[in-house]
């Protein structure tokens, strides 16, 4: 149980790397690092190397486009390879959903339509680059604005159904759930009990923005009440999950980050401590 973790931001280094707070973890933004992975490495490779030797770390990615048409970028991959050699993380993971066409990056996570034919598309996939890497990875249920009408199933539906037959496993984001339930009217808890416990391997937790028509992950907020309590019910479904704090714009002090944690923390051990003495509190 590795607890509650961070995202390593750059604002954050001095304080860590003077510091060497208690974090149970971090977690880094793969292309912040993978430029130099194959060489000698700038400062951040160097620092990411510094850290691991006191820290467990992860790799979370926003490229890989696993959805997109394109064929899967054999370079980026190579390069996701090579940093892992170097940090040797504990998993790599990133989103499914496309994020560009015939080689343009939109620079955004974008929802795919939930269908028979999505899932082939993503099996296939998904099972190269695992081949490539030689390890499974994970992959996140993202925000979304729009839903697609040709949708068969729910997105819980296809995620459920593309991590076991490609055998990866799932990140799942508890305040993308939350932005998406809110956007699209369905309910969040119908989400966190329609994937399969033995596939979920890290959560995520972040702050959105209210536009009042609708909720936009933005990632510059505290954890918002609603979100901590659709937590604390994927807690008591999924156990001690590994658990990360994500805050990726007008990020704060790290003290102020690692109140957010702890509260996490706090919240994961009480249900976890109260699960013990109803062993049925898990289900």
């Amino acid at each position: 149980m590795l607890g509650v973790g961070l995202g390593l931001r750059a604002v954050h280094y001095p304080h860590i790397l003077e510091r060497r707070p208690k974090v149970p973890w971090f977690e880094v933004i793969s292309e912040n690092y993978m430029g130099t992975s194959a060489g000698s490495g700038g400062r951040g490779i160097k620092i990411l190397e510094d850290l691991r030797r006191d820290y467990p770390l992860v790799m979370h990615g926003v490229s890989l486009s696993i959805g997109s048409k394109d064929p899967i970028d054999k370079s980026y991959l190579k390069k996701l390879k090579n940093l892992a050699s170097r940090i040797d993380p504990l998993w790599i993971s990133d989103h499914l959903c496309w994020t560009g066409v015939e080689n343009h990056n939109l620079h955004d996570l974008l929802p795919l339509p939930y269908t028979q034919e999505t899932i082939h598309h993503l099996v296939e996939r998904i099972q190269q680059v695992q081949d490539f890497l030689g390890r499974k990875i994970l992959l996140e249920n993202v925000s979304s604005y729009v839903t697609y009408a040709h949708s068969e199933m729910t997105e819980w539906e296809c995620l459920t159904e593309v991590s076991t037959r490609a055998d990866c496993l799932i990140l799942l984001d508890v305040n993308n759930i939350h932005v998406s339930a809110v956007n699209h009217n369905f309910k969040g808890e119908d989400f966190i009990n329609g994937v399969p416990k033995n596939r979920v391997a890290q959560f995520h937790l972040a702050g959105y923005s209210d536009q009042g028509t609708h909720l936009i992950d933005t990632h510059d907020h505290p954890v918002s009440n609603p979100v901590w309590r659709l937590y604390e019910k994927a807690v008591a479904r999924f156990g001690g999950v590994p658990t990360l704090i994500e805050w990726d714009d007008n990020i704060p002090p790290f003290e102020r980050l690692w109140k957010e944690a702890k509260h996490a923390e706090k919240i994961q051990r009480k249900i976890l401590t109260d699960a013990r003495h109803q062993p049925s509190a898990l289900v």
